[in-house]
């Protein structure tokens, strides 16, 4: 398969599988649904990561996200017809609503008191809610430092 080819496919296959199971797969898993190499498939992640299309974790470079999806919990919890998803920030837990176009119920807490701070999202709007969403990094600065923007 060509790179550029074979780029697309494993984008697609990685984001087919964290919107249907809630979790980004696993290297191996893509290369045993896609019939192709580990290496191959680790190469794409590579190449996908320099496009800011994934953000892998350094100690095993699989996938830590795939925005707005999270592989590990986070404080922003988003629920969608029964499943769970987290988002990496408040930003991307309201974008999984978008991307999967379902309502949803976003679980998140302040970040100065910790009170929660639940909000919903139904037929594409969020829905009245008491508190503020802060983004503490303005958006152009965001992929300085993607962990923890």
């Amino acid at each position: 398969m060509i790179t550029e080819e074979l780029d697309r496919t494993v984008r697609r296959e990685v984001y087919d599988a964290v919107m249907k199971t809630g979790r980004p797969p696993l290297a191996s898993e893509v290369a045993g649904l896609l019939g192709v190499g580990l290496g191959d498939v680790q190469a794409s992640f590579e190449r996908l990561a320099v496009g800011h299309v994934l953000v892998l974790q350094a100690e095993s470079a699989e996938i830590l996200m795939a925005n707005p999806f999270s592989a590990v919990p986070t404080p922003f919890a988003v629920e969608v017809q029964g499943r769970q998803y987290f988002g990496n920030c408040i930003w991307d837990a309201l974008g999984i609503p978008a991307m999967l176009r379902r309502d949803a119920t976003v679980t998140a807490s302040c970040g100065c008191c910790g009170l929660s701070m639940p909000l919903e999202i139904r037929g594409g709007e969020l829905q009245p809610a008491e508190g503020v969403v802060h983004f503490a990094v303005p958006a152009r600065r965001w992929w300085e430092n993607i962990v923890f923007a």
